[in-house]
């Protein structure tokens, strides 16, 4: 234990993508302080070897079935055992020694892992916004059943989740998430009807995957945080805005009914919110960037454009409507950016396939976790009829 008296034994969803890198990264920066029980890929297995070398866990688990059965797993250190599946993601996230389980799966994939881990009523460091989007009332039901607790990692929803600290729930007026706009910020609509895939992986200011990419170049992902928060902080839609801000500094913001806004700002460094979660309540220093007040700093801040940008509508109308329309919106949407980045759908066609298939699925108000992933399998069948319309 360290002299701080904490120390936490993680299991890792998603070790080998952006977050499960930089989470390995505070955790390298901090060995005394966390330990890995168990690392999880689902087809890179190469790095997944090298991490397990690196960190020594008693568990890695290949998700991919059938590209593990072809591959050489002699490059596991000693004492690391190989787990395949659901089933073993299911037996890892509920160890005994696991302190905190970090859902870093990117997309829909990521639900059942933390599904099984709020049920072992481990504490879970969200990263995986779908889960709530696709099924938030019932996550956080099943998280208030186990006992279980859900920390942010979004940077978004971190900074959120920070500024609530400040006062009572009671008086808060509003949450303002924030978006850098993405590469096409500026652009007119004819533009945006020519841009490519290089164009579209082109952030600004962020470096992440290229499903996270796109969906900041559409402004989908801020369409999928309105509908995070409003599950995760328990909010009515209407008291969650957005405002674009192009530096990625400031990382969102609560408005309290006297008119005090507080933010949480800090360099767009993912590490930072990855180590809160981890440490959550106490902060330590970490291998994050820090920001630097000596220097000029510009802020700027400008409303939305939602006609150029019509995902925030549609998002907003998904948190108004709850049950069924998040695991369809969202499953729709990776449908429409995997076609995207395979060239099969113009850019400007992914809001309009997730809207229509959306508006024309058969709505379910309460719908049971199985009624949401059959859901999940149809909205990605229908994304491939709309391109053929």
């Amino acid at each position: 234990m360290t002299m701080s008296g904490l120390s936490r034994t993680i299991t890792l969803l998603g070790s080998t993508g952006s977050i499960g890198r930089s989470t390995l990264e505070v955790v390298r920066h901090s060995p005394d302080t966390f330990g890995v029980a168990a690392l999880t890929a689902h087809r890179n297995f190469e790095l997944l070897c090298q991490q397990a070398r690196e960190f020594r866990p008693r568990f890695v688990v290949a998700t991919d079935g059938p590209e593990a059965d072809r591959f050489d797993w002699s490059c596991l250190p000693p004492g690391t055992e190989l787990l395949r599946g659901r089933e073993g993601v299911a037996q890892v996230v509920g160890l005994r020694e696991v302190d905190l389980v970090v859902a870093a799966v990117v997309g829909s994939a990521g639900l059942q892992g933390t599904w099984a881990a709020l049920d072992a009523g481990k504490t879970v460091a969200l990263a995986n916004k779908e889960t709530l989007v696709m099924a938030g009332p019932l996550v956080m039901r099943l998280a208030a059943e186990r006992g279980a607790q859900i920390l942010p990692v979004d940077s978004e929803h971190s900074a959120i989740f920070q500024a609530l600290a400040a006062g009572k729930r009671s008086d808060v007026k509003r949450i303002i998430l924030t978006a850098s706009g993405g590469p096409f910020r500026s652009f007119s609509r004819e533009r945006m009807e020519k841009v490519t895939v290089a164009d579209a992986l082109a952030h600004p200011t962020w470096q992440m995957g290229p499903k996270i990419t796109i969906d900041s170049a559409t402004m989908m992902n801020k369409a999928l945080e309105i509908i995070e928060a409003r599950w995760l902080f328990d909010l009515a839609p209407q008291q969650i805005d957005v405002v674009v801000h192009p530096q990625s500094v400031v990382h969102s913001m609560v408005e309290y009914v006297d008119g005090s806004v507080l933010a949480q700002l800090s360099p767009p460094d993912m590490k930072l919110p990855i180590q809160y979660a981890l440490t959550w309540p106490q902060r330590h220093e970490g291998p994050a960037r820090k920001l630097d007040l000596s220097q000029a700093l510009r802020l700027d801040f400008e409303p939305p454009d939602e006609q150029r940008f019509p995902a925030l509508r549609l998002g907003r109308s998904v948190a108004q409507s709850g049950g069924t329309a998040g695991a369809v919106l969202n499953a729709a949407n990776e449908a429409a950016v995997t076609a995207f980045l395979e060239g099969k759908l113009a850019f400007v066609e992914i809001v309009p396939a997730c809207r229509s298939v959306v508006e024309n699925h058969p709505f379910d108000p309460a719908p049971s976790l199985e009624e949401l992933l059959r859901l999940d399998g149809w909205a990605r069948q229908e994304v491939v009829q709309w391109m053929r319309l």
